[in-house]
């Protein structure tokens, strides 16, 4: 079981919609390590990493988001594993 990483950014009404609550929860229970933080930009920042399979079905949910967001474009990629994370965290 190859571990990757994922590097998005969730654009739309992403902020103050509870996004960053709603993706940490659905990376916990997919047991990636990593991040999400908002952006100045109005956009969110996720990095993840993890089982390949779990990846793609956190990706599937940023594109849903919690029931206020509408997201408009998520830009991703699949990278190799930065290796620095033990848990997943909002960063503020």
């Amino acid at each position: 079981m190859a571990v990757k990483g994922l590097h998005a950014f969730v654009s739309g009404r992403v902020q103050g919609v509870g996004y960053r609550a709603f993706t940490k929860s659905t990376a916990e229970k997919l047991r990636l390590r990593g991040f999400v933080r908002n952006l100045p930009d109005g956009r969110v920042e996720v990095y993840a990493e993890g089982e390949e399979e779990n990846l793609k079905k956190l990706l599937s949910k940023l594109y849903e988001g919690p029931f206020l967001a509408k997201v408009t474009d998520v830009e991703y990629k699949f990278t190799e594993p930065w290796g620095k994370y033990e848990s997943f965290t909002i960063l503020y």
